[in-house]
């Protein structure tokens, strides 16, 4: 018998998970009140990285790593990964010896995907950086991809395989039904078996439905690109003690974002840049990469982010009834982890152990908390 599974959310964790559990024969169907990718698997800094993450997150970050490797396999489409490696910078000794111990600790967890090099090797790798900065922590093989394209790939696998997909729908009602849930979207009900919660920033509202609450906020990450430039970047670069992330594309444009955040209007729903934001970021650019001064910013914009308090998603079964997983609360950096959340929601679609521990992501542990309004 056809399971019918609903995902509410069509960013990238939820075409994701369309493509793992249609293959697996699941009638999926997929509600988005926008459309897919409009927030922030879309419109993110495109960050394929292994570098920096919680430890919680390691063993997933370095199985998605693996798929980002055979991507055209899984979905049709390189979806533009890059392979440049990445670096974050020490601006200082103080900020060396944090990546020292750093290094020391991913090493400690078994792995190896995080080395501490010095002030001659850093130069080589960046030959434009500022000479103050004595040294970094690489990740070698992390790199960049294009968010909006990355979904679309995903998307369409899905609808290959025969997922439903039906945009400008926002859910309004959620009840359970028998063994399953029926769901109301604009002037349409669904009928679910199993019900998939990956609706991003708007996922608490579900998770309220269902006696759940959880301390999720909204946030806004901004990014800006500039002109095109003479090529002068090969790595993705971020800073130790200041949000940063910057990236040269093939086509000479550099983006600059990391985490500094806009204003997210919650009665429109959409995400605002907030200008002495972008001015800060744009100071650490130019205090490692001075030239960076003369820079034209042609575009600026922010995503709407879904961020948990201890900065790791909510990935797991509901802890309070049965026939729902979630799938949120990435925390402005599930854009690489994309490649293996499906899997892990199809491995729990079907009552099997993840290969991957998800404990640490368990909706369970913000049982005591107080949720954000």
């Amino acid at each position: 018998m056809t399971v019918r599974t609903v995902i509410v959310g069509a960013g990238l964790h939820g075409c994701s998970a369309a493509v793992h559990l249609s293959a697996q024969g699941h009638g999926v169907t997929v509600i988005d009140k926008a459309y897919a990718g409009r927030h922030a698997s879309g419109v993110n800094a495109g960050g394929v990285r292994r570098l920096g993450r919680h430890p919680a997150e390691i063993p997933l970050a370095m199985a998605a790593w693996e798929r980002w490797q055979r991507m055209s396999e899984l979905v049709g489409d390189d979806c533009g990964f890059r392979p440049v490696g990445q670096i974050k910078v020490a601006e200082n000794d103080a900020d060396l010896d944090t990546l020292a111990e750093r290094e020391c600790q991913v090493r400690e967890l078994g792995f190896d995907h995080e080395r501490l090099i010095g002030r001659d090797e850093l130069r080589r790798r960046l030959p434009a950086l500022a000479e103050h900065c004595p040294g970094g922590l690489a990740c070698d093989g992390d790199g960049y991809a294009n968010p909006y394209r990355t979904v679309t790939a995903w998307r369409r696998q899905a609808e290959r395989q025969g997922a439903r997909f039906h945009e400008g729908l926002e859910v309004t009602h959620l009840e359970a039904k028998g063994n399953g849930w029926e769901i109301i979207a604009g002037t349409q009900r669904f009928h679910a078996d199993l019900l998939i919660n990956c609706a991003g920033a708007w996922a608490a509202k579900l998770c309220q439905w269902l006696g759940e609450p959880v301390p999720l906020s909204a946030e806004a990450p901004m990014l800006m690109i500039t002109e095109r430039l003479v090529p002068f970047l090969g790595p993705v670069v971020g800073t130790t003690s200041r949000p940063l992330s910057f990236k040269q594309f093939e086509n000479g444009t550099v983006l600059i974002g990391g985490g500094v955040r806009g204003h997210v209007d919650a009665q429109r729903q959409v995400a605002e840049t907030r200008l002495a934001g972008l001015a800060d970021n744009a100071d650490t650019v130019v205090s490692l990469f001075p030239f960076m001064r003369e820079a034209r910013i042609v575009r600026t914009w922010a995503g709407v982010e879904a961020v948990m308090p201890d900065q790791i998603p909510v990935l797991g079964p509901s802890s309070t009834v049965d026939n729902v997983i979630h799938a949120f609360g990435f925390s402005a950096h599930g854009y690489q982890l994309g490649a293996i959340t499906g899997e892990i929601i199809a491995d729990l679609a079907r009552e099997r152990e993840p290969a991957l521990p998800i404990a640490p992501f368990a909706i369970s542990r913000f049982r005591h908390d107080t949720p954000r309004t």
